[in-house]
């Protein structure tokens, strides 16, 4: 099968992307590619640091899945090594290391879910644990020469914590050092990452430079945001969508997002046609459509794309059920909770629906108060807020209530 045009591939690749560094290298790159027939190497890292993926981490793995379908040889590097060092991006303290055999439990669990996405008989997947538990010393020592610490501490959370004097390990300079390592030992024309992962990328054009290869290309994807519209999309702040999460869950957490982050969504985390953004982009610009009729589409997508037609329209029917018919609206304030029971009086009170346990009570006993449309009367009452649920009160006070 001959590859697309160049053009073509530019559209696809530059969809969502932040940054192309330099975009007239992989323009040769591509040229080359499609006049000798042969396929780039692409490749992007996942440290597994935890053990489900979110919609946060397929917005590469979108972007990878394009790159197979423009006939790019896609290379997953799972970093069974560089998840025990941990990533320093964004962090102001030192990560928690992580042990071997957590990692490759958690790795397991990206493999399957990687393949919900990705076509698996096109796909890499290398650990990068192969090549560094092979290094001898004086190996490590010749990969540690080819950086500065003056370099190092150029990088904007060294630099603050160095500034702020708070603790750097020498074995957090190791990670970018490894990150390009990887590269080395692939081959890679081009790496993705996250814009957070800019100066990781960047020092694996120069480690291949230094090894006497032709650098990669460097594309950064921007960091999709939580259902709280103001976050990153994480599972320690409980704003997440799992890919694994039961078809009605994703469907309502999709119809809770604020209306801004709808067109990114459909951008970062869908398969809709460019041709498709485009229409949903002006529908959205257009003040007589409503943008709920637009999430609606939005939160079928996805649950299509991880559980399929029949089960993207019986959630919609459920929540329209449990929602829409009780005039509940899309946004309302969100709280999270580490426990995974609550007394129903507590949890007035935790979100501020109520001021006081004495008026909590009241409006308990007085039938003013339901969870998912289910009245509750009895102030002992014990409330599971495992995924996500919508705690009324009276007529017009609403809360979301997650469990972290």
């Amino acid at each position: 099968m001959p590859f697309p045009t160049l053009n073509e591939q530019m559209d696809v690749i530059r969809r969502g992307t932040v940054d192309l560094l330099p975009e007239d290298e992989l323009v040769k790159k591509l040229e080359k590619s499609i006049k000798e027939d042969t396929p780039l190497i692409i490749k992007q890292g996942f440290d597994p640091t935890a053990p489900d993926i979110h919609l946060g981490h397929t917005v590469g793995i979108r972007k990878l899945k394009q790159f197979q379908d423009l006939g790019h040889q896609v290379v997953v590097i799972i970093g069974d090594y560089t998840a025990m060092v941990g990533d320093p991006s964004e962090k102001n303290s030192t990560r928690p290391r992580l042990t071997h055999g957590q990692v490759m439990q958690n790795a397991e669990t990206y493999r399957q879910q990687f393949f919900k996405i990705l076509d698996e008989p096109k796909t890499e997947i290398r650990f990068n644990g192969d090549w560094f538990k092979k290094l001898t010393f004086e190996k490590i020592m010749e990969l540690a020469s080819k950086f500065t610490v003056a370099r190092m501490l150029e990088r904007d959370d060294f630099s603050k914590r160095y500034s702020g004097q708070l603790p750097i390990s020498i074995h957090e300079f190791f990670y970018p050092l490894m990150q390009g390592y990887d590269s080395v030992m692939i081959k890679a024309d081009l790496e993705m990452g996250a814009t957070e992962q800019k100066f990781n990328l960047v020092i694996g054009r120069q480690i291949q430079k230094e090894y006497g290869q032709e650098p990669q290309i460097v594309l950064t994807l921007p960091v999709l945001e939580g259902l709280d519209g103001t976050q990153r999309m994480s599972k320690s702040l409980g704003n997440y969508i799992g890919i694994d999460e039961a078809e009605n869950e994703i469907y309502g957490k999709v119809m809770s997002i604020p209306d801004k982050l709808i067109y990114p969504y459909f951008e970062l985390v869908t398969d809709v046609s460019l041709d498709e953004l485009k229409n949903i982009k002006s529908q959205l610009d257009n003040v007589n459509i409503n943008p709920r009729d637009v999430k609606k589409y939005l939160g079928r997508t996805i649950v299509r794309m991880y559980h399929g037609e029949e089960a993207s329209k019986s959630a919609e029917n459920a929540f329209e059920q449990v929602f829409v018919k009780k005039d509940i609206p899309d946004e309302m304030p969100e709280f999270s909770f580490e426990q995974e029971n609550m007394r129903i009086d507590e949890l007035l009170i935790a979100t501020k629906t109520a001021s006081s346990k004495n008026e909590a009570r009241r409006l308990i006993t007085q039938g003013g108060v339901s969870v998912n449309s289910e009245k509750i009367d009895d102030i002992f009452a014990e409330v599971n807020i495992s995924g996500s649920k919508v705690l009324k009160v009276g007529k017009r006070k609403f809360a979301r209530i997650t469990k972290k």
